[in-house]
């Protein structure tokens, strides 16, 4: 491996929700009885411990806690944790940290909590500002909390906020899906992740799909509208979901795009790391009692497994291409300890389809047809 780490990132996942929605494939359960926060949180703290030898001495860039739905933990837990974070691991001096927190969960007065304790970035899932589309994907909320909590927010002092949408919903045309985006742009936030619903394997929605769901015709005609209409607002797509205003990129996120490093700490929390030996993974136990007994029991709950060559080239081009800016042949070389040299002969035929394009000397990016058909794009460099 090259001597040159890649920046180091750090993730909290607080799996809890009061209620699963039909779509969610994540490692999240609906709250039962009392909801086990002091012992996890202590479980996190424990674990923040291990983590940190891991880190060394590289600074963390940015901290994001997910889920599940983060926020129905007090901002005094959050608070803690952010303490024990700056404490036991070194942290660039504008360390972005963000929070997922669920409109129908932040309580009167929460994100100025949340903003005290630290964090300085809010992402709201809101998901639509169609009552009628909330209740069909299960969620709990209406679209007046979603202003309500956006206008806390700003209130709080957040002056980075992204606002969580789909498209694609049932019975959801062009027309239908501008008056969702109309809503979260007369809010005004810094960033929109604008996806498309996806029935996931293990869901509800797999199992029994929603009625009215749009054809791939439909859905492509939504798509084609929304990326043309956030452009002329403003907001760059800089991934295949993401948008920003001003450059206000997520910093955590596209650190995982552009295979840079990152720590978990938390039930199923998932975590990249390299060293002079080579690029290693882990996963924490996905179940929070599992998780919880394994961290106090002092054994180590996720040992870490090598990546190999044939992998690290697949992983890195599976979150490169997502970019629209795409990737330097420079950067593949210094993330996976492999020689750019061995794309080539890949690249320059999926140039001559159309699906990539070379903006720059050593440097590579998808085309508009090779992000419709990211796909097969990306598949093209299965080992």
């Amino acid at each position: 491996m090259t001597a040159k780490l890649p920046p180091l990132a750090l993730y909290l996942h607080l799996p809890w929700c009061v209620k699963k929605c039909p779509y969610c494939d994540f490692n999240s359960f609906a709250v039962r009885g009392a909801l086990p926060r002091n012992r996890y949180v202590e479980a996190l703290i424990r674990d923040l411990d291990k983590e940190a030898g891991r880190a060394g001495v590289r600074p963390l860039v940015s901290v994001f806690f997910g889920g599940g739905t983060p926020s129905l933990f007090p901002p005094d837990d959050i608070a803690r944790l952010i303490e024990v974070i700056r404490d036991r691991f070194p942290t660039v001096p504008d360390l972005e940290v963000t929070i997922e927190a669920n409109p129908g969960t932040v309580e009167s007065g929460a994100p100025a909590g949340y903003r005290q304790a630290g964090v300085n970035r809010l992402s709201l899932g809101a998901q639509s500002f169609d009552d009628a589309a909330l209740a069909a994907l299960g969620r709990i909320h209406s679209a007046d909390d979603v202003r309500r909590s956006f206008a806390a927010a700003r209130k709080a002092g957040f002056d980075n906020i992204n606002l969580d949408l789909m498209y694609a919903l049932p019975g959801q045309d062009p027309a239908v899906a501008r008056l969702d985006l109309e809503a979260a742009f007369a809010l005004g936030p810094e960033h929109l992740s604008w996806y498309h619903l996806t029935l996931e394997p293990n869901t509800v929605f797999h199992a029994r799909p929603p009625a009215g769901l749009p054809d791939q015709d439909g859905s492509a005609a939504i798509q084609r509208m929304g990326e043309t209409l956030l452009a002329e607002r403003g907001y760059e797509q800089y991934e295949t979901s993401a948008y920003a205003r001003n450059r206000r990129y997520c910093r955590h996120n596209l650190n995982y795009w552009s295979f840079g490093d990152y720590l978990g700490v938390g039930a199923g929390a998932h975590a990249k790391f390299t060293t002079d030996a080579g690029v290693f993974r882990y996963a924490k136990p996905a179940n929070p009692q599992q998780y919880m007994s394994a961290v106090e029991s002092g054994l180590d709950p996720a040992p870490a497994r090598p990546v190999d060559p044939a992998d690290r080239s697949f992983e890195f081009m599976l979150n490169a291409l997502r970019l629209t800016g795409g990737f330097a042949e420079a950067q593949y070389a210094a993330r996976t300890g492999l020689p750019a040299s061995a794309l080539k002969t890949r690249l320059e035929a999926l140039r001559r389809r159309g699906l990539v394009e070379a903006p720059g000397k050593g440097r590579w990016r998808p085309t508009s047809l090779g992000r419709r058909f990211l796909n097969d794009l990306q598949a093209a460099f299965l080992p």
